[in-house]
């Protein structure tokens, strides 16, 4: 029924729908902020539609704090935060889980706020800030995209809720991975068959208000409706990077690598701060937006075939980040065999054109139009959609980004790796009860 709707309504209109349903429906909302310009443009959205509407009610902001930031982001989030404080109920997350990092082949992740590594902090700690006091009963193994399951379970709890909802400002345009957040989940786990949600506890739910939203409707809404925003922006702007590229989040991710260097023009007294905190910083900034760490087109050395020069890369790593590459590559060439990935028919006309052996499935588990494809891994294709396809240059791409979690690959989370996540969750439902 949205569909039909959307083809006369633009992007605002439909969100103005979405917030129309969250705060009908839902008693216990909260906006997952990171500061950054989509969850910026969210947050102002819920603000202003409260605002608007004379809703007599708060909603709760949600604000994981990785210690290492721009200043200017943490300036934005204490300001927007304290401008609005009559609406937030707000929660300032630090703590010391594990966050991945791409900067090393030797650290996997870091841990912002450590008590161990207090001497090494960015900066202090602030005000309000909920810390390891406030959750006593956190794993020392706990990853930060697992807090945010249990943040749910635990604010649901707290409000004595009858429904949650957790906002979240990812779009579909940002990356391959956040588009299968809204296109390839079943059906069974929607709020009442609204795409935009999903289901992640009893009664807890994500939504997606601005899942279809592009980079320039988030600035005309900034513009338009003169809402704040980082600053940040700005910089990044005239360092002439282009509006896609422009990310705030964990600077140690692989998505954040690029643009990593910055913080030394940006910000260098973070920075001088920085390459002390997480191990092969300063390298990945030095060339991290170059072809040694296949970020620019990567050239086979003379002599190997990719998969030889994938094991020689192997070869080159810890025992410990090895196994984890060869453990993550066997998951995928039995997927790749057994279910096969979903590919668009014109991708599946080029693999016949190239002369790639497929076999093609009709039906899939997913909400897609695609179709399933089992095949062997490739050495290479060159097709605008390489990504899409297994080869062992794709793998080589991932260690040579140090991209742990092979996200370059589309990889999801393994079987062990699921069933850590589910023991976690039992766990503190355990707690809770």
């Amino acid at each position: 029924m949205e569909a039909t709707v959307q083809e006369q309504k633009n992007v605002y209109e439909l969100t103005q729908e979405r917030l129309r349903v969250i705060f009908n429906e839902f008693d216990n909302v909260y906006v997952s902020f990171s500061g950054g310009k989509d969850s910026g443009v969210l947050l102002n959205l819920c603000i202003d539609y409260i605002r608007r509407n004379n809703l007599k009610r708060k909603i709760g902001v949600f604000h994981m704090d990785y210690e290492v930031q721009y200043k200017m982001t943490i300036d934005f989030v204490d300001s927007i935060l304290e401008k609005n404080k009559d609406l937030l109920d707000v929660y300032r997350i630090c703590l010391p889980f594990r966050v991945a990092t791409s900067t090393s082949m030797y650290q996997s992740f870091w841990r912002p706020w450590d008590e161990e590594k207090k001497d090494l902090w960015v900066r202090q700690m602030p005000e309000g800030a909920m810390t390891i006091k406030d959750f006593p009963e956190l794993k020392p193994d706990t990853w930060d995209y697992d807090f945010q399951l249990y943040f749910a379970q635990w604010l649901h709890n707290k409000k004595k809720a009858t429904r949650t909802c957790c906002l979240v400002g990812i779009r579909t345009q940002e990356s391959f991975s956040r588009w299968r957040c809204i296109f390839q989940v079943p059906k069974n786990i929607l709020y009442h068959k609204y795409i935009w949600t999903s289901k992640i506890g009893n009664d807890i739910y994500n939504a997606y208000p601005i899942y279809d939203w592009k980079t320039t409707d988030v600035w005309t809404a900034n513009g338009k409706f003169k809402w704040d925003y980082n600053p940040l922006y700005d910089l990044y702007y005239k360092a002439g990077i282009s509006l896609e590229r422009q990310r705030v989040a964990s600077p140690f991710i692989s998505e954040a690598i690029e643009s990593l260097a910055l913080y030394r023009a940006i910000d260098p007294d973070t920075w001088g701060k920085m390459i002390g905190r997480v191990n092969g910083v300063n390298f990945s900034a030095i060339y991290g937006s170059t072809h040694a760490t296949a970020r620019q087109k990567i050239k086979l050395p003379e002599g190997y075939t990719w998969k030889s020069f994938m094991y020689f890369l192997l070869s080159t790593l810890p025992e410990k980040t090895r196994n984890g590459y060869l453990r993550r590559l066997n998951v995928s060439i039995k997927f790749w065999r057994t279910k096969g990935g979903c590919l668009s028919d014109d991708v599946i006309q080029k693999l016949i054109d190239a002369k790639v052996p497929i076999e093609i499935v009709d039906k899939s588990n997913y909400r897609t139009h695609k179709h399933p494809v089992k095949m062997e891994y490739q050495e290479d294709i060159d097709i605008p959609e390489f990504r899409e396809i297994p080869t062992y240059k794709r793998m080589c791409i991932c260690i040579l980004r140090n991209d742990h979690a092979c996200k370059y690959m589309g990889f999801s989370p393994t079987k062990e790796e699921i069933s850590k996540k589910n023991k976690i969750m039992e766990n503190y439902k355990n707690i809770w009860r």
